[in-house]
């Protein structure tokens, strides 16, 4: 690679650094493992509340104690350092408890999607080699078809709903418990445990978790991930996303199971001594009531969810005060500057883009704090994802000869992060292409601009040519989502003789709005390049993921 140009970026990144920022990442305890975290935590502010759920609390010593008698649990039934257990769940108490159970027991996490089915679901167990699974009652004839590993512990998500919650839950949250045959009941099990546990040894660079890729390109795959990457991830949040909040509470509503979920959810409150206010799900008149009733300080939110926020008929009679900082993702919907000006009129906080990531280096990789004087983070390329973490690089090279580009230039982006992936799982080949001389391949596109600031552009095999131009599907969208007409939309491409490729945009637009394919083209073509502008396919529904992205697949089906 060329020093030249990485001691360029570093040279704008450091002029460009916000003065009221920490130039190293700041260690709540040192860089110490998760399980030393719990029991930190669980020593200082053992009475306090680790986990809030629909008004059920958990303290810190009771968090602390649970996990230790499910480390003895899975310690008595065989389970050994380095073997992995399976973890499927929705958000709920208990996948913490299993999370830093299975750790505390030197295991290997494996979080699995609850929303899959049965050849998926197998996948994850056989890939992982789980001998062990924590699943949710009503998921347990699934895991079945999958093929069962010796150990299975159920839990029901109404096992610590109480009996008055403080707002009301989700349907189907109470609903009756089961204990299917050959499955143990999770929390009889570890009241029934007592005594010392022993702990093995686990250090900085044990293997915590196997986080599954998402599968766009073929079966997932596992990304091996070491306590220090986990720790790396919580700190740099603390340090640079959820600022301002202090020891507040923190919400999470993202799936625990999906790699930002486990960051907002686990991660962060774990190593930063903060108490989780967990929702099982998104809906913006819980997340209103839930930020008010427990006086939460940050949570990180979709840009559709912070919309949907402002558009709750209780937004404006709610008492949002203790928000000091919120961030978001733009993923269907756009951050944009009348998003953050309504946004920033309602709870006195700017939002703002929180950062660029992947599973491969546990998302956390920039910041874009210090940039939102006059909305310049939003007038820039879409994504504008800000400035490397602390001790992370980026570079950016020609797709096909890895060659590095001038600092300006659009091509892959590359990484190198403490956060990185090891390998992956099992996969030696996998690995050997993706991680060159030490540098992660993510198969993004991006620029780096004059500040030092990364752009993220989209996947590259997404990418079309337009007349020999290059038009990202990303891009459009985030163009697209600037019509206040537009709820969602997702771009592929399609064959053209004469031009090459053809971007189509699949549009689900606004309950109520009269706008037709028609009026909106015009749009497109009076705020895009003419190369850029879309043919229009309205939609009442788009395909979406369970992290809820547009699959582009699917759409390109509908061709």
């Amino acid at each position: 690679m060329t020093e030249d140009v990485l001691d360029a970026h570093r040279r704008l990144v450091a002029a460009n650094w916000p003065a009221d920022l920490p130039r190293e990442v700041q260690y709540p305890i040192g860089q110490r493992t998760l399980p030393e975290h719990v029991r930190h935590w669980a020593a200082t502010r053992g009475a306090e509340d680790a986990i809030i759920y629909y008004g059920h609390t958990m303290s810190w010593a009771e968090l602390d104690r649970l996990s230790d008698s499910l480390a003895a649990l899975l310690a008595r039934h065989g389970i050994a350092p380095g073997d992995r257990v399976a973890l499927c769940l929705p958000n709920c108490p208990q996948y913490t408890i299993g999370f830093l159970g299975i750790l505390k027991a030197g295991a290997i996490v494996v979080p699995v999607n609850p929303l899959v089915k049965a050849v998926e679901f197998e996948h994850y167990l056989r890939d992982s080699g789980a001998t062990a699974l924590i699943v949710q009652d009503r998921l347990h004839p699934i895991a079945q078809q999958a093929g069962l590993p010796p150990l299975v512990l159920t839990t029901a998500l109404s096992d610590y709903l109480p009996a008055r919650p403080t707002y009301p839950p989700p349907p189907g949250l109470d609903a009756p418990r089961t204990v299917p045959d050959g499955a143990t009941d999770l929390l009889p099990a570890l009241a029934a445990e007592h005594g010392p546990v022993p702990m093995p040894a686990i250090g900085w660079d044990s293997i915590a978790a196997l986080n599954y890729t998402g599968g766009t390109t073929g079966l997932p795959k596992g990304c091996v991930h070491t306590q220090g990457d986990k720790v790396y991830t919580a700190a740099c949040a603390l340090t640079y996303l959820t600022i301002g909040a202090g020891h507040g509470p923190h919400m999470n509503f993202l799936p625990m199971f999906w790699i930002a979920g486990e960051d907002s959810g686990v991660l962060l409150p774990v190593v930063g001594g903060r108490a989780a206010v967990l929702l099982n799900r998104w809906d913006a008149g819980m997340a209103l009531a839930a930020i008010a009733a427990h006086r939460v300080t940050s949570v990180h939110v979709l840009a559709d969810s912070a919309a949907e926020m402002l558009a709750h008929p209780a937004a404006a009679t709610t008492d949002l005060s203790s928000l000091a900082d919120v961030t978001a993702s733009s993923l269907v919907k756009v951050l944009d500057a009348d998003l953050r000006r309504r946004f920033q009129a309602l709870t006195g906080c700017v939002l703002r883009e929180a950062a660029y990531g992947m599973t491969e280096t546990n998302t956390m990789d920039t910041f874009t704090w210090g940039f939102q004087d006059s909305d310049r983070d939003l007038a820039a390329d879409p994504v504008f994802v800000g400035l490397p973490m602390p001790s992370t690089d980026f570079r950016i090279t020609d797709f096909t000869t890895g060659a590095d580009l001038p600092l300006g230039e659009t091509g892959e982006i590359r990484i190198r992060t403490p956060s990185q992936l090891k390998s992956y799982w099992q996969k030696d080949a996998a690995t050997a292409e993706a991680i060159v001389d030490g540098w992660l391949r993510t198969g993004d596109m991006g620029r780096i601009d004059d500040w030092g600031c990364v752009h993220y552009l989209g996947r590259r095999k997404e990418m079309l040519k337009v007349n020999g131009m290059s038009v990202f599907p990303t891009e459009v969208e985030m163009l697209l989502a600037r019509n206040p007409d537009i709820a969602a939309s997702g771009v592929v491409g399609r064959a053209d003789e004469r031009r090459g490729q053809v971007p189509v945009a699949f549009v689900r637009l606004v309950p109520g709005s009269t706008l037709t394919a028609e009026a909106l083209g015009a749009w497109c073509r009076g705020n895009m390049a003419t190369y850029k502008v879309p043919e229009i396919r309205l939609m009442d529904s788009l395909p979406m993921t369970a992290t809820g992205k547009v699959k582009r697949g699917e759409l390109a089906a509908l061709l």
